[in-house]
């Protein structure tokens, strides 16, 4: 504990860590007040006792685990950041098979401003679309007594202002990302799900009613998160030799290195985007609420303790994590920067026989990371069937362990950086954290 309360009087003396720290916690303080902000035409209190006898497993109970409430309570931020994440796949996507998504992508930094301004355009489009959905779904479902406006002065008002809201929520995401410390997007979604796990664990005690139960409940969530925090963490590394130089009178190089390649490379990203694909089904399906088919076509991708949304999402899963390790690690790319710089691995002739024997490594380590992935994402479904309520299984494993973990360990790093980098001790000194490598 002691060697906790140091690094936190350190991070209080570098005045930038400081600075960043709480321009962060102002900025996410601001999300959470915006969710609590009703859309206009709403009666906040009939809404809240039609939401109070609904089923939580069902289209709202799913997204307001990631909007902290915000969907339930008709907020302006009811759809958060996820026509984001879902504008962002589809342009990733298209670069990998359009030319001209290709070409901006390897335009530098010019490409990558190109890459930004698309995907803002399409989160309009899609939080549009999605925003019509939802008011569909307020104005005729069953909260369509909530709605105390004219039909078609709601639907327009509420168009616009959960497109403006979710804007709103993009634009704090990149001012986090620029100005603060962590990444922006995805700390506001995990200040989402944080807002809905000390009333999980308060649920989750009083309907167990035997402490011992409940004690090895979270004896055996912790177990879980030390896995995903292993796999996270775990890498491979392929060892690196470089030839001397001869620089003026020193001598460079000569040494044997290690080249780092993670289990899990694509990090927390694909169990968003694998999420919000599972979304857009359950929207289609809100268009339509006196539909029978489309409302149980809707359920199937909401039911968390289904077999056949287990078995799609896992399927998702695994293909995001390939797709976006993909993306992210470039084998070529490495054997190039690696041949450039003199560096060879022994026994594999440099160029592309070296890139070839990068690829054919990622490709295997990333196959029981992805499998682990899908496991964890489904593990909610397996708690439900021992009887975990659904609030506490969503911490027990699934999107919102994964996105917990990987945003902490991400957000850790930064200030183990700004910590070393100030000649300071960081948090994980006695640990094995890559950011002090």
């Amino acid at each position: 504990m002691a060697g906790l309360s140091d690094s936190v009087r350190n991070i209080w003396k570098i005045e930038e860590l400081r600075r960043r720290i709480l321009y962060t916690m102002g900025l996410l303080l601001i999300y959470r007040l915006g969710a609590f902000v009703t859309l206009p035409g709403v009666d906040a209190s009939i809404l809240a006792d039609i939401n109070a006898t609904a089923d939580p497993n069902n289209l709202l109970g799913l997204l307001d685990m990631f909007v902290g409430g915000a969907f339930s309570a008709a907020g302006i931020f009811a759809l958060g950041i996820m026509p984001y994440i879902t504008a962002s796949i589809i342009i990733q996507l298209m670069g990998a098979v359009v030319p001209y998504f290709q070409k901006l992508q390897r335009e530098g930094e010019d490409g990558r401003r190109k890459i930004t301004q698309l995907t803002r355009y399409g989160t309009i489009v899609i939080t549009a679309f999605q925003s019509v959905g939802f008011a569909v779904q307020l104005q005729w479902g069953a909260t369509g007594q909530a709605i105390v406006i004219n039909s078609t002065f709601f639907m327009v008002s509420t168009v616009i202002v959960l497109t403006s809201g979710t804007m709103f929520v993009m634009w704090l995401g990149e001012r986090i990302t620029e100005n603060g410390l962590g990444n922006g997007i995805s700390l506001i979604i995990m200040i989402g799900i944080v807002a809905f796990l000390p009333q999980s664990l308060v649920n989750e005690f009083q309907l167990s009613g035997n402490l011992f139960i409940f004690l090895m409940e979270i004896g055996v969530f912790a177990l879980v998160t030390a896995g995903v925090v292993l796999v996270t963490q775990g890498m491979r590394r392929i060892p690196v030799q470089y030839a001397k130089r001869v620089v003026g009178r020193k001598i460079y190089g000569g040494s044997t290195q290690y080249l780092p390649i993670r289990v899990n490379a694509a990090g927390v990203m694909p169990i968003i985007f694998a999420q919000s694909i599972m979304f857009v089904p359950a929207t289609f399906a809100s268009f339509f609420p006196n539909s029978p088919f489309m409302q149980r076509f809707g359920m199937f991708f909401t039911d968390i303790s289904g077999w056949g949304y287990s078995a799609v999402f896992f399927v998702i899963c695994v293909f995001f994590t390939y797709f976006y390790t993909a993306i992210a690690v470039n084998p070529k790319e490495m054997a190039d920067t690696m041949k450039r710089q003199g560096g060879f691995i022994p026994g594999i002739r440099p160029g592309k026989h070296t890139s070839e024997f990068i690829d054919n490594i990622l490709t295997r380590i990333t196959l029981p990371g992805s499998m682990f992935l899908g496991f964890v994402a489904i593990l909610p479904a397996f708690a439900m069937m021992f009887g975990i309520t659904q609030g506490f299984a969503n911490f027990f494993g699934g999107t919102s362990l994964l996105i917990l973990v990987g945003v902490t360990l991400d957000t850790l790093k930064q200030i183990e950086s700004h910590l070393l980098m100030r000649h300071y001790d960081g948090f994980m000194k006695s640990g094995r954290i890559r950011g002090r490598r």
